[in-house]
């Protein structure tokens, strides 16, 4: 997920460099990219914790921040494992949970627009919880309980619902669907 100046989306807008903006590039060419039949896939449970998901967690979260994100997904990384990393304050460290799961959400719901890492240049209205309760296992296979709210907890329901192959073009109106639709499907390229 990534966050722009005026909403809440998964890239954060930073100005960029030209080495972050080649960093950027090349983070966003190893992230896969809507119509990657694996973005539509649901990933499986991890039950080893051992040094390659370890790995896994540093790569993920390398990727992200290269691309100015805020969260990703297993699936994203074109790994179809139940691990998501996240960093939706740039103050505070990235982490990763394995295996997370909402177990509680508040009654207040908010629409907000949200973009994604897999969804280059688009920004589509979803309506999330504000405050989620999300659980699950560290990297180690130590238990993770997490009170979010705010970005933080739309940015955990958006990697979540990743991990089970949903997409914000499933959760967004129908006249933002097409919008987004129109603007991923490949333009002919004109010869002179």
């Amino acid at each position: 997920m990534s966050e722009d100046e005026h909403t809440h989306t998964e890239t954060r807008d930073e100005p960029l460099d030209a080495e972050h903006a080649a960093r950027r590039r090349l983070a966003l060419a190893q992230i896969r990219q809507y119509p990657d039949p694996v973005l539509r896939m649901r990933a499986h449970e991890v039950d080893e914790f051992d040094e390659d998901l370890r790995r896994l967690a540093e790569r993920m979260i390398a990727l992200m921040q290269d691309a100015s994100g805020v969260g990703l997904a297993g699936n994203q990384a074109g790994v179809l494992r139940r691990i998501v990393v996240m960093q939706p304050d740039p103050e505070a460290d990235a982490f990763a949970v394995v295996n997370p799961v909402i177990v509680e959400q508040g009654d207040g719901r908010e629409s907000d627009e949200e973009g994604c890492l897999s969804l280059a240049g688009v920004l589509a209205p979803v309506e999330r919880a504000t405050t989620v309760r999300l659980e699950g296992r560290g990297i180690d296979g130590e238990h993770v309980s997490l009170e979010l709210d705010g970005l933080a907890a739309r940015v955990a329901q958006h990697e979540l619902d990743h991990l089970d192959g949903i997409l914000i073009l499933d959760r967004t109106t129908k006249e933002a669907r097409r919008e987004a639709l129109a603007r991923l499907r490949p333009q002919p390229v004109l010869e002179r």
